[in-house]
C-alpha cells in the first residue's frame, strides 16, 4: 500500500527501505510485541527438543500461547515451521508453563486456542493457498517499513476453507487406545449465542452488522471466552450473556474519549477481565447502540 504525507496542503509519497536482516525485523516486533501485537513476549529463539528455534514465543492477553516467525525470503517456510512448532508445543505443555511462572504471567492458558503468526514483506501464492486450505488457523500479516521509520502492519488476506481436520492432528495413547486431539478448537458464532436470549440475539446481530461494515478487513473470530473483531490486532471483543453484551476496547486507560460517560477503566481500579484493552462497555438495550458504536470505532480507529 501506498503512503503520502501531507504537508502544506502539498502531498509526497513516502519510499519504502530495508530494514535489513531478519533478525533486525525480529528485534523491532520483540521489542514492542505489547505495543503491535497486544502480546507479551516471553522467548526470543527458544529451543525445541527436536533442534529447531521457534524465533518469538508469547502469550496473549486471554492466555493463548503465540509462536510467531519471520520470513524474509520467498523461499522461507515459515508456515511449516510454525505448524512444526504449535505440534510441538502442545507436547510440551508444562516447559511453557514453566516459561509463564518465570515470567510472572499471572493469566491461565488457554492451550484450546494457541495461534501461530507468520510476519513477512510479502506472501506468494503457495502460502496464501496453504494458510487458505488448513483447517487451522495461520495469521499472516504483511508489514512495509517506509522513510521516517514508519512501520505498516496488515493482515493479508485469505479466505478460510472448511474441510476435515482428520489430517492435521495429534495422536496419544491412553489405556492402550489412541485418540485424536485437534490442534485447535474451533468455537462459532451459535456457541456463544446459547446462553442470550432472543433480545440480546437480536442486538447482538444489529451491533456485528455495524462492525462489519465499518472496513471489509475485518475479520470475526469467535473465541473461547468472546468474538473478536479485529484487522492486525482485536480492536474489541463481545461476551454475550443472557441479557446484556459485554464489550471490552482495546484501547489504553486514558485515551478513550467517552462523551457518553458509559465505559468502564479496568484499570481504576485494576482488575481482570476477558478480551483485550483497558475499557468495558455493557449494551442491553437498543436505544444505546449508536454510542456503544461510537466508543468501538475509536477502538478500531486506534488499531487499525
Amino acid at each position: 500500500m501506498a503512503l503520502f504525507k501531507i504537508q502544506n496542503s502539498k502531498v509526497s509519497k513516502l519510499v519504502t527501505k530495508d530494514l535489513g536482516l531478519e533478525k533486525d525485523l525480529q528485534k523491532l516486533f520483540e521489542n514492542n510485541l505489547e505495543e503491535i501485537l497486544n502480546i507479551d513476549f516471553l522467548a526470543h529463539e527458544y529451543s525445541t527438543s527436536f533442534g529447531g528455534r521457534m524465533d518469538t514465543l508469547g502469550i496473549d492477553k486471554n492466555g493463548s500461547p503465540v509462536i510467531i516467525e519471520y520470513k524474509k525470503n520467498q523461499n522461507d517456510n515459515v508456515i511449516n515451521q510454525g505448524l512444526s512448532y504449535l505440534r510441538w508445543l502442545l507436547d510440551h505443555k508444562a516447559d511453557f508453563e514453566i516459561l509463564c511462572k518465570n515470567k510472572n504471567i499471572k493469566i491461565e492458558i488457554d492451550w484450546d486456542s494457541p495461534r501461530v503468526i507468520c510476519i513477512a514483506e510479502s506472501y506468494n501464492k503457495f502460502d496464501i493457498d496453504t494458510a487458505d486450505i488448513l483447517p487451522i488457523n495461520i495469521e499472516l500479516l504483511r508489514y512495509r517499513i517506509y522513510e521516517n521509520d514508519i512501520l505498516y502492519l496488515e493482515p493479508e488476506n485469505y479466505q478460510k476453507i472448511k474441510i476435515s481436520t482428520s489430517g492435521i492432528i495429534r495422536k496419544s495413547k491412553n489405556n492402550n487406545k489412541e485418540k485424536a486431539e485437534i490442534l485447535q478448537k474451533n468455537y462459532s458464532i451459535d456457541d456463544h449465542l446459547k446462553k442470550a436470549d432472543q433480545k440480546t440475539k437480536d442486538l447482538f446481530y444489529k451491533l456485528r452488522e455495524k462492525i462489519i461494515s465499518i472496513d471489509e478487513e475485518i475479520k470475526e473470530e469467535p473465541k473461547k471466552f468472546y468474538i473478536a473483531y479485529k484487522t492486525a490486532t482485536n480492536f474489541v471483543d463481545l461476551i454475550i450473556y443472557k441479557n446484556e453484551i459485554r464489550i471490552t476496547l482495546n484501547v489504553k486507560s486514558g485515551k478513550l474519549i467517552d462523551k457518553f460517560g458509559i465505559a468502564t477503566d479496568f484499570t481504576k481500579p485494576k482488575k481482570g477481565h476477558w478480551g483485550n484493552g483497558d475499557y468495558e462497555v455493557k449494551l442491553k438495550d437498543g436505544k444505546d447502540l449508536e454510542s456503544v458504536f461510537l466508543l468501538i470505532k475509536q477502538g478500531y480507529d486506534l488499531n487499525k
